[in-house]
């Protein structure tokens, strides 16, 4: 006997791909949506696949037809998308949505949006409950778009219960913007120093694919309107995940600290530096929902590290990861490394 239908939305990529085999396994029936209506392989074949563009008029109503017990949107960015959703209420059972953690603000105003400002860097109560204060919804940035989804999504009450899922640093294969080849790259390439700043104390709390699928899991089983975040059970420090990338790459790197910022050409800074940490509080996840992490970060990484060599075995890195160009950094500008290296 299945559990229902669940109808995923954004379901080719790395999210959806892990939702739509978590919900399987868990006893439903699942539409797997997307642009092009692709399917993962790993997908068993009872997995019905869809193309859908939802921002084309009438698309989305007309592929729930008469309708879902759970809607789980992993490609939501905006009020628009979340008013869409409301306006479907009639149709869909309950929802579960990803937004981010980056909606957080401290309580100075400062947030991910500020990061480049004089004294712009956020620091948050650690770890982070739900209940601290966000962004003001808008059209600015994508953490303010997120906090506008979120308050459409919300305001729906019982019309439409919908579990907000904040999610932390997203890793895992299929990953567009990986933060791990910062460190999967230079052990590639034979570069035996790794420079970083900030003491390498950095913490942006991941979250592996899995744990989040476990989650959304978990919340279509629960339908309930409620807010919570999405991380791993332990947050490493940016020098503590280098050393498990060498450890599964089986290389020995040369760590060079320093504190302060980033230096001239962003020396020593990575996809996760900055000088306060990001952790998340998974409290209110286990006390609503029962949940318990499936896998730690390091048990994750062999995976990872396997899926991020081939891509670049195959092309250029800007290439296979268009997300990380969006940076507008060179992770790998070795010369001036060691132009930094030089002058110390």
């Amino acid at each position: 006997m299945t559990k229902g239908n669940a109808f995923v939305l954004g379901a080719t990529g790395q999210i959806g791909r892990a939702a739509v085999r978590a919900l399987v396994e868990d006893g439903w029936e699942v539409t797997a949506a997307s642009r092009r209506g692709g399917r993962d392989e790993k997908w068993p074949a009872e997995v019905r696949s869809v193309a859908v563009d939802r921002d084309e008029d009438g698309a989305l109503a007309a592929a729930l037809g008469t309708g879902t017990d759970v809607l789980v949107d992993v490609v939501a960015y905006d009020a628009g998308h979340g008013r869409q959703l409301t306006g479907l209420a009639d149709r869909i059972g309950s929802a579960v949505v990803i937004s981010s953690c980056t909606v957080y603000e401290d309580d100075r105003g400062r947030n991910f949006d500020t990061q480049e400002e004089p004294d712009g860097f956020p620091e948050y109560p650690l770890p982070i409950p739900v209940t601290w204060r966000t962004v003001a919804p808008g059209p600015r940035s994508y953490s303010t778009r997120k906090a506008a989804l979120e308050r459409e999504v919300l305001a729906a009450g019982e019309r439409l219960p919908a579990t907000v899922l904040r999610a932390a640093a997203v890793h895992g294969p299929h990953c567009p913007a990986p933060r791990e080849l910062w460190f999967v790259k230079r052990a590639l390439d034979g570069r035996p120093v790794r420079i970083l700043a900030e003491g390498g104390r950095s913490v942006f709390h991941p979250v592996h694919v899995d744990n989040l699928a476990e989650l959304i899991r978990l919340a279509a089983a629960r339908p309930g309107t409620r807010v919570l975040n999405g991380g791993d059970p332990v947050a490493p420090t940016v020098a503590e995940i280098g050393a498990a990338v060498d450890a599964v790459m089986g290389v020995t790197s040369e760590t060079i600290l320093f504190d302060g910022p980033p230096g001239k050409d962003r020396v020593g800074g990575t996809p996760w530096t900055a000088p306060h940490p990001v952790v998340c509080d998974m409290t209110a996840a286990e006390r609503e929902l029962g949940y318990r992490p499936v896998v730690t970060y390091e048990e994750s990484l062999p995976g990872t590290v396997e899926w991020l060599a081939a891509a670049v075995a195959r092309q250029d890195w800007r290439e296979a990861f268009p997300g990380l160009v969006k940076y507008g950094v060179d992770f790998f500008d070795y010369a001036a490394e060691d132009a930094w290296l030089a002058s110390r």
